[in-house]
């Protein structure tokens, strides 16, 4: 028996010191987060339309949080994560031309991350500003690849951007978001790394590579939205298959990270920022993406940390994107000061301790002056009908009148968390887009934030990936309120298309006293791209391959103003079709 127990003691000697090892090390972090995928959108929920044995598997040997709400749209759910308060704090009240943006005095994840020693990257759709310093590498991110706008026009090899330069993808953009975020694991294999891994998909336009869209192109489904008349098959089958895309690439993350055998320190995140975009099954809950109810809100979210969280641990506390800064600070250790109160808490206590005791918590939900609220039990929705969400989660029987106790008290606390937090953005966004900060080579100036004067339309109603075209009369103008951060000189560079037969038209860059003249002098007349890709016809804009012109070097003076494009000369029918400036610091 001694003889046993002192052969023993190496192996117990090496655990312990494993242990303290581990304990000491920093470990990684991996969020990952889904655009449009609603709670039902997996097979672990109980939808079997598809297969997602990836994500279904951090589940099985992880968290799962049982209530995690996010935002109705993307742009507020990402600046809740990334800050640890409620959006509208943060200056964020719209997905475009501006309204997406997140304030400057806010203190990111990243920045928390980065301060403690971590290396940081983000691969993917930022959507929380374009122009530096709202720029992700402004935000605590030392890498960024993806576009920082809200939607994408074309997933196949598309124009993308690599800290800040213009670049173009490599084939699907999923697969090739998870190639940058396996490439960086790779590298920092020997650091602590928090990676951030925000897809764009399944949000439209719903295109996905015909391996995975083989399967689902007529596929007999056998789950449906709770009104089935309102679904359209055509727009679920192509989500279902971008959702097993994702599947297939969170896999691959995974692999990545136990075959470098960093799983024991390494924390995996996943979830969404909004409710399916479509009907289409979700557990029977009322409301999608743009709802305030239940269906719009509510988003799978699931914790792995391989040997701490207790494996298949199901929460059922309410949580929201809130809670992810805090509890990922305070699983890591790491000390931060935000200089802003937090809205969210550390969830640290649900994850390594089965204590039940939980104080009652209330989570609120808003989106263009619909404001709801979430209690353990009900949910008090934008009309102030109230539910019990233990009884009728499908929000069926409004029971306010026979509870005017619980209704009364969740309306006052909507009342007032309207009056101190939504009283916080100002009535008016008087933000100007900044141009030339000097710790920064580029400023991306699109089409998706100007505003156009005269007979100039925008190719769609939806801003995001548009372009303007209608460029017809010398009085037509593109304008944008700017603010030069730093007197400088700058290449500019205009993305263009125009037939050959309207090729020579003059036109002028203003801002301030000083003016830039270019000419077109070359002919690029592509076709319109996207619909051969899509699976169901687009809402948004279509798009095009620009041709980049470099017009030469602006000099401009620091200062807010008017950045004015107008067209001097007109020989054929139109200007171009515009689509961006690119500013490079000289």
């Amino acid at each position: 028996m001694k003889n046993s127990l002192l052969l023993l003691i190496p192996f117990l000697l090496t655990g312990c010191l494993q242990t303290v090892t581990q304990e000491n090390e920093k470990p990684n972090v991996v969020l990952i987060l889904a655009d449009d995928q609603g709670w039902g959108d997996l097979s672990l929920n109980g939808n079997t339309n598809l297969s997602t044995p990836n994500i279904d598997n951090l589940a099985q040997h992880g968290a799962c949080f049982d209530r995690f709400y996010v935002c109705p749209v993307c742009s507020p759910t990402r600046a809740e994560m990334l800050t640890g308060r409620y959006h509208t704090r943060g200056g964020v009240y719209s997905t475009s031309a501006g309204g997406e943006r997140l304030d400057l005095d806010e203190t990111t994840i990243a920045d928390v991350f980065k301060k403690a020693g971590y290396v940081t990257a983000a691969y993917g759709k930022w959507h929380n500003g374009m122009q530096y310093p709202y720029h992700p590498n402004a935000r605590g991110f030392d890498d960024f690849y993806g576009f920082c706008s809200g939607h994408w026009g074309n997933y196949f090899n598309p124009l993308l951007e690599h800290n800040g330069e213009l670049v173009k993808g490599n084939g699907f953009v999923i697969d090739d978001f998870t190639d940058k975020a396996l490439s960086f694991i790779e590298k920092n294999r020997d650091n602590p790394f928090f990676l951030y891994l925000p897809y764009n998909t399944p949000h439209s336009p719903m295109q996905v590579p015909q391996q995975w869209w083989e399967k689902f192109n007529e596929k007999k489904l056998e789950k449906y939205h709770r009104d089935p008349e309102k679904e359209n098959l055509q727009h679920t089958r192509p989500a279902l298959a971008m959702c097993e895309n994702i599947d297939w690439n969170v896999g691959r993350v995974i692999k990545k990270i136990n075959e470098l055998e960093l799983e024991g320190n390494t924390i995996i995140i996943y979830f969404s920022d909004n409710g399916p975009n479509g009907w289409r099954w979700n557990g029977g809950m009322k409301g999608r993406k743009g709802s305030t109810d239940e269906g719009g809100v509510r988003s799978p979210m699931f914790i792995q940390w391989a040997g701490v969280i207790e494996a298949g641990k199901n929460i059922k506390q309410i949580a929201g994107a809130i809670d992810i800064l805090p509890t990922l600070a305070d699983l890591t250790g790491i000390q931060y000061n935000t200089n802003k109160p937090l809205d969210g808490i550390s969830l640290k206590p649900l994850l390594l301790e089965n204590n039940n005791e939980w104080e009652e918590r209330l989570i609120f939900n808003h989106w263009r002056d619909r404001t709801s609220v979430r209690s353990q039990q009900y949910r008090l929705d934008n009309n102030n009908k109230l539910f019990n969400m233990v009884n009728d989660p499908g929000q069926y029987k409004d029971i306010s009148e026979q509870n005017p106790e619980i209704t009364k008290k969740l309306i006052t606390a909507k009342e007032e968390w309207e009056k101190k937090v939504l009283s916080e953005l100002p009535e008016e966004d008087t933000r100007p887009f900044p141009i030339g900060h000097p710790d920064y080579e580029f400023t991306q100036i699109p089409a998706r934030d100007g505003i156009p004067f005269g007979n100039i339309k925008r190719s769609n109603r939806y801003p995001n990936c548009s372009f303007f075209s209608n460029w017809i009369n010398t009085d037509d103008k593109i304008t944008w309120d700017v603010e030069v951060l730093a007197e400088g000189d700058f290449e500019v560079v205009l993305y263009y298309t125009c037939p050959k037969e309207d090729v020579g038209s003059t036109f002028e860059l203003c801002f301030g006293s000083g003016k830039l003249t270019g000419k077109i002098t070359e002919a690029h007349n592509p076709p319109l791209r996207g619909m051969e890709n899509d699976r169901v016809e687009r809402m948004e804009s279509y798009v095009k391959d620009f041709k980049p012109l470099t017009v030469g070097v602006f000099h401009l003076n620091k200062g807010k103003g008017k950045l004015t494009l107008k067209a001097l000369d007109i020989p054929g029918s139109q200007v171009m079709d515009f689509r961006l400036i690119m500013f490079k610091e000289l």
